[in-house]
């Protein structure tokens, strides 16, 4: 019998996870610095939340879900996006309780039935964090802000970042008309997706990207904007300015999440077929409230890290070597042997990364393999040079070869 991986899913292997690692590990940098913490929460929750917290007319809660019941006959799905799961941590633990703003990130995999293509999967990564308590325009910026960094400091180049806002739910009601108005006399020729969108959720046909030709001179959302929603969205442009944030205004931006309120943006670069947003979030006013909690404003983003990893090796981006080896111990000899099993582990001990033969390989096998490795150093250890004490240390790139004492090997590699 054959097992393969599931269609959707990937096998992230040695040689390429480090790619992985690298991303990941810039992710927590930045947001250490923009002083976001940490928080993990479950890979499968109720699906209520996600009916509540993402919006029954969503795609995702439509189409995309991974959904079963339980054995205690509870309905739950594994999250198809960070942010509801969050919001429900936030509430349940009280966290409102801070009198600052709960600043959080999470990096994990999120699962949605989507068709596989480049840059899409059923399993999937991301990025993401969310700012709760704080209704100011300049916190939408900070985040906005964070995201791009993420993306120039992980070497990608050409990222764009486009925002839109989407108002309050009260603005959007009136919008509804006027769109609705412009979109009558297109139905039958429209997508099925569209028109039953027009139905439900009509702000939603913005975003499909198989009718975006019918749309043209379509009424924008900016015009239909309150004094408050104005000054709001002249705030956050203020602020992405003053960073010397680059930035384009798109009015169809309506992303494909019914909680956002005020900001909308994503981020898009060329190079992955016909997919070309690789992040985006927003802000969302109401959905702390409608998950269970008090009335709390807060804003995030989600970060498609797939997309990331395929953009860097399309651009050929050199990475850092996070698998280059510090030191191969050769062994020549049973003495010697036995001496570089406890060497080995003592300097590993001491931060150097070490590795040795295991399959009792000549020297000159184990050279070949200290060099496909990419080690830096060889140490080679005879049962001759054990007696004396002494080690032969190799530099790899530049051929050079002298003795030290073993019991100063660490100190010679540091």
């Amino acid at each position: 019998m054959k097992f393969q991986k599931s269609p959707g899913t990937q096998d992230i292997l040695p040689g390429v996870v480090e790619r992985w690692q690298y991303v990941e590990g810039k992710a927590r940098d930045i947001c250490r610095r923009f002083n976001f913490r940490e928080i993990r929460t479950p890979m499968f929750e109720s699906t209520e939340l996600f009916q509540r917290g993402v919006g029954e007319t969503t795609d995702i809660v439509e189409k995309e879900m991974y959904t079963f019941v339980d054995r205690g006959e509870r309905s739950l799905t594994l999250r198809p996006e960070g942010t509801a799961g969050v919001v429900r941590s936030y509430v349940e633990n009280k966290l409102f309780g801070d009198p600052d703003v709960s600043k959080l990130y999470y990096i994990g995999p999120m699962f949605r039935y989507e068709r596989a293509q480049a840059g899409r999967y059923r399993q999937f990564h991301q990025f993401g964090v969310e700012a709760i308590g704080a209704v100011d325009p300049a916190l939408d910026a900070e985040v906005i802000a964070l995201g791009y960094t993420f993306y120039t400091e992980v070497g990608l180049k050409g990222v764009r970042v486009e925002i839109n806002s989407v108002g309050t739910p009260a603005v959007r009601a009136a919008f509804r008309e006027r769109l609705l108005a412009f979109l009558e006399p297109k139905r039958d020729i429209l997508c099925k997706d569209c028109q039953s969108r027009m139905e439900r959720n009509p702000l939603r046909v913005l975003d499909c990207k198989t009718d975006q030709k019918h749309f043209e001179g379509a009424p924008s959302i900016l015009d239909s904007l309150d004094e408050e929603c104005t000054a709001h969205f002249e705030k956050v442009k203020q602020c992405l300015s003053d960073m010397n944030i680059p930035f384009e205004i798109n009015h169809r931006l309506v992303r494909g999440l019914d909680y956002y309120t005020h900001t909308a943006f994503e981020y898009k670069a060329e190079g992955i077929g016909a997919i070309d947003t690789i992040g985006g979030g927003g802000r969302y006013n109401g959905l702390v409230s409608d998950i269970g909690g008090p009335e709390q404003p807060g804003v995030g983003l989600g970060l498609g890290l797939e997309r990331t990893i395929l953009l860097l090796e399309h651009q050929q981006t050199e990475l850092p070597n996070l698998n280059e080896i510090d030191v191969y111990v050769v062994a020549l000899g049973d003495d010697a042997d036995r001496e570089a099993t406890k060497l080995v582990y003592e300097l590993r001990k001491q931060g150097i990364r070490a590795e040795r033969d295991y399959q009792g390989r000549k020297m000159k096998a184990q050279l070949k393999s200290a060099d496909r490795l990419g080690t830096r150093f060889t140490a080679i250890l005879g049962d001759d040079e054990l007696a004396r004490g002494e080690i032969a240390l190799k530099d790899m790139a530049k051929g050079e070869q002298r003795m030290v004492p073993i019991l100063t090997l660490a100190d010679e590699l540091k």
